[in-house]
């Protein structure tokens, strides 16, 4: 009887390991793939690998932009009465990042912004070295990323940026990374009927891309931290955000609207 036990035991663990081996690897975020994500944010690998070009701490938006800011779990309980006295029209906030990690600030963030009277929406820190874009889009949206058509609220944004984990464009050739934005945009839209706005720089775009020219219809949020905003990727004409200094008047990074109140609202209202 013992030796039966143990050969049963025995094919039962081969069998257990075999299935092991056929799942493969586990994700990233099962076994603590979000190490230092309160301090992922847009732009934060940007500024670590292009630098910060003379950024301006202070930037007064002419009278056709409109100041803005975002912010994250980096930056704590935000004093938004603060931010609108300061200027502030709309700020986007990192709600989610891969598919097991929510900002742990979001609802302070999300709903004090709102109580002021600023535009604000939602964004979303890629990882498309954990699961797919489909995936990621609706986890977004099941954690604060959706979008309500009150004048108020932002389309969700995508902050495609280098990888803070390991390998720049997280593992993915050209063809596969545009995929990867595809399907979470086209995801995205199809439960809220908006492109996603994609934040994005320009050399980060041309490398993990190879400069695709084809999100021209989804907002582009770039980032370069200079006093021109310079070359843009392809696809777009013309900028819709731009995050200009990662400091500033406002708390988190600063972004200018390229367009009048009244744009800023449109926007918002789809």
């Amino acid at each position: 009887m013992g030796s039966k036990r143990v050969k049963r035991r025995s094919l039962l663990l081969a069998v257990f390991a075999a299935a092991l081996l056929a799942a493969g690897p586990a994700p990233a975020d099962a076994d603590g793939g979000y190490e230092g994500a309160e301090d992922h944010y847009a732009g934060s690998q940007i500024a670590k690998v292009e630098g910060v070009d003379a950024a301006p701490g202070v930037l007064y938006a002419p009278d056709d932009q409109q100041l803005g800011h975002d912010v994250s779990g980096h930056q704590g309980p935000v004093d938004w009465p603060g931010a609108a006295r300061s200027g502030a029209k709309f700020v986007y906030i990192k709600a989610t990042e891969g598919t097991g990690f929510t900002n742990p600030q979001f609802a302070q963030q999300y709903n004090g912004s709102y109580n002021v009277g600023l535009i604000r929406g939602a964004y979303h820190f890629a990882r498309p070295d954990i699961s797919g874009g489909a995936a990621q889009a609706r986890y977004f949206l099941a954690h604060g990323g959706g979008w309500s058509a009150d004048g108020k609220t932002l389309p969700g944004a995508l902050d495609a940026e280098y990888n803070p984990y390991g390998e720049t464009c997280y593992g993915k050739d050209a063809a596969g990374m545009v995929a990867w934005i595809r399907d979470f945009s086209d995801t995205y839209r199809a439960a809220t009927g908006r492109f996603p706005t994609i934040y994005t720089s320009t050399s980060w775009w041309k490398r993990c891309t190879a400069n695709n020219g084809g999100f021209g219809g989804n907002p582009l949020w770039i980032a370069r931290y200079n006093t021109a905003i310079g070359e843009l990727p392809a696809g777009w004409d013309f900028h819709t955000i731009w995050q200009f200094a990662d400091h500033g008047t406002l708390p988190g990074d600063q972004n200018l609207f390229n367009g009048a109140a009244d744009r800023l609202r449109a926007l918002a209202l789809g």
